[in-house]
């Protein structure tokens, strides 16, 4: 019995050729799945082009003015269960761009003769397709699949056939992972960018101990953040924010005790932890270590991590979606001498 023959699988910008022969052109606010509903679409052309180029992620876009920045910014880690899209299926070719696109597959015979036999049934032929649906042309779009490149491997997660869709009309029931506000959101959570962690010690250069040592962050830099994707042909958007909302310090050995007792400062009108200031040395700090041990001739790796509360609103959404909580920390050497009493 012969092996089965694995149909090829081609999706947007799978294939160089191709995408030489796409004209690229602005994306146009539109409404609706499927495709444009007011009068700003581009028009059909001479050669049978017949509106913007949609031969990027599905025709996503993404807002990243309100996105954390510096060179000591990086992405949260989610916390518990969460699952982003290996991928998703998406607007992307015209009709014409699509009839470009797959005659360019054909054109350099690299798919085999069967497959493209079957393609030309099910695009050309009218099986279920007729001619690239080139009658339908500024009424809608043809949608493909598109891996997520941080979750591989997606790129065998979604298999569907390119399909059409018409304006206004929804995707297939069948294709769960047709883009849509909640799987917009989870894109934006992936770019969502926010501020380094390393805290501000009082005793900066070397702590003592025993003797309380202060710990914040620079609450002007700690606000929320939010990045938002949409796809314009489709006009659907979300936007997923983060708030800080805990510092948790781990102080790198056993032999300390941390202010509070958990190690988990709550952040207080906005303020994370609180500078120290002439006057405070008896006081207990709202947010710090005590080391109980010298470090010796080394330094212990005290870790700063800040937990962000993550929420997505979006088109047709009502309120506010949770998103699992995020995370950011990094590592600061605290050198800790040994010195038993302090002069204050």
């Amino acid at each position: 019995m012969p092996a089965m023959r694995r149909k090829p699988c081609i999706t947007a910008g799978a294939v160089v050729v191709a995408a030489t022969l796409l004209l690229a052109g602005p994306a146009s606010a539109r409404t609706g799945h499927g495709g444009t509903a007011n009068g700003d679409a581009q028009g059909p052309t001479e050669d049978g082009g017949d509106g913007s180029l949609m031969a990027t992620a599905g025709g996503i876009s993404y807002d990243d003015s309100k996105n954390g920045s510096g060179p000591k910014a990086g992405p949260i880690a989610p916390a518990g269960d969460y699952s982003p899209p290996p991928c998703w299926y998406g607007p992307t070719y015209t009709p014409a761009q699509f009839k470009k696109e797959r005659e360019a597959v054909w054109a350099v015979d690299s798919t085999g003769h069967q497959w493209d036999l079957e393609q030309r049934k099910r695009y050309v032929e009218g099986e279920p397709y007729k001619d690239f649906n080139m009658d339908k042309a500024g009424k809608g779009y043809w949608w493909t699949s598109f891996p997520n490149k941080s979750y591989p491997p997606g790129w065998d997660k979604c298999t569907k056939e390119t399909f059409w869709v018409d304006t206004g009309d929804p995707p297939p029931a069948d294709v769960p992972e047709a883009i849509d506000p909640e799987i917009l959101a989870k894109l934006a959570y992936a770019r969502i960018r926010v501020p380094g962690t390393k805290v501000s010690l009082a005793p900066e250069a070397a702590t003592k101990v025993n003797l309380p040592t202060w710990a914040w962050l620079d609450g002007a830099e700690f606000k929320p953040v939010s990045v938002t994707a949409r796809v314009g042909v489709l006009g659907i958007e979300a936007t997923t924010t983060a708030e800080p909302v805990s510092l948790k310090i781990d102080p790198g050995t056993a032999d300390a005790e941390t202010f509070p007792a958990d190690g988990v400062c709550e952040i207080v009108d906005g303020r994370i932890g609180r500078p120290y200031a002439k006057g405070n040395a008896e006081e207990t700090p709202p947010c710090g270590v005590k080391y109980l041990r010298s470090s010796g001739d080394g330094s212990y790796p005290l870790k700063a991590t800040v937990t962000w509360k993550v929420h997505w609103t979006g088109t047709g959404v009502n309120g506010e979606q949770a998103l699992p909580d995020g995370e950011f920390g990094a590592e600061q050497d605290v050198v800790v001498e040994e010195v038993q009493s302090v002069n204050r």
